[in-house]
């Protein structure tokens, strides 16, 4: 299988915090969720592959080469906020980002446009969030990207617009060709389109893998505080104490340790990261 990016050793130090060892793959015609809490590391992270920032240590491969900034016209980005001139219109948003591209489509971004319901005059400013995202994903769908890099579009939107955008990058991945690295903490939208999964906490890699072997690494554990001792509390990740019962998660292979009066579930994208972070913050 190619992979369209590898990342491999990153390491960045900002002050107090330190990006340590990042390392992942994504498959060529896959979407991959990079999910992890706010301040986990995944802008650093992406501003390291494209190159916005330089790594202490590290390596990063865009389509099999290390040489990134030649690669501008296959990658196409979308951020939280768009980098555009609040006065600019549609058109002026055009004007100034076409010349960057040898590709660029002029009819392929017109007809985004028009899927999109945007209006050419009006000004960067006047749109709803949800347009200057939709905007964002029509200048980096319009100079024939075969990697998109997303971080965090879909914060702050209401359910529809996310879905409207998960089903954009569904059909961008469906030549198989293409491939999406998709950063968000709303993991509810991952649980519909991710294929694999990379999940961050402070600084350092959790896991990276297939969405699936994820969900199926990790349990969600209940019980009464008398069904469990002190010792078979260790292996429990992110255990909370509530009136008289508890809560954690427990990996699957850990199950045998614990009496058969608990309660085991299967458990979400959201639960493990809660539940991660927990654990994270008891050891701190």
């Amino acid at each position: 299988m190619n992979n369209v990016l590898e990342v491999r050793g990153l390491r960045k130090s900002y002050g107090s915090f330190v990006l340590n060892d990042v390392s992942f793959d994504l498959p060529c015609g896959y979407i991959m969720g990079f999910i992890g809490p706010n301040g986990a590391g995944k802008t650093t992270t992406i501003k390291l592959i494209l190159n916005v920032i330089k790594g202490d240590v590290g390596n990063v491969k865009l389509f099999g080469r290390e040489d990134t900034t030649v690669q501008n016209e296959s990658i196409g980005v979308v951020m939280d906020t768009p980098l555009y001139v609040d006065d600019w219109t549609i058109d002026d948003v055009e004007k100034a980002i076409s010349p960057f591209y040898q590709q660029w489509d002029k009819t392929k971004f017109t007809n985004y446009i028009k899927q999109f319901g945007l209006d050419r005059k009006k000004k960067v400013k006047e749109l709803s969030r949800g347009m200057k995202v939709k905007l964002q994903i029509a200048a980096a769908l319009s100079h024939n990207a075969t990697l998109l890099i997303l971080d965090e579009p879909t914060s702050g939107l209401d359910p529809v617009a996310r879905d409207e955008i998960c089903d954009l990058l569904r059909e961008f991945i469906s030549d198989e060709n293409k491939s999406v690295l998709f950063s968000t903490h709303i993991t509810s939208d991952l649980e519909k389109i991710a294929d694999y999964i990379t999940f961050i906490l402070n600084g350092n890699i959790e896991f990276s893998g297939t969405k699936d072997a994820l969900l199926e690494k990790y349990a969600r554990v209940t019980g009464g505080l008398a069904d469990i001792n002190n010792e078979q509390k260790k292996s429990i990740i992110g255990y909370r104490e509530h009136g008289t019962g508890f809560e954690g998660m427990v990996e699957i292979s850990n199950i045998k340790k614990l009496p058969g009066s608990v309660l085991t579930e299967e458990i979400n994208m959201e639960e493990i990261i809660i539940f991660m972070n927990k654990g994270a913050q008891l050891h701190e």
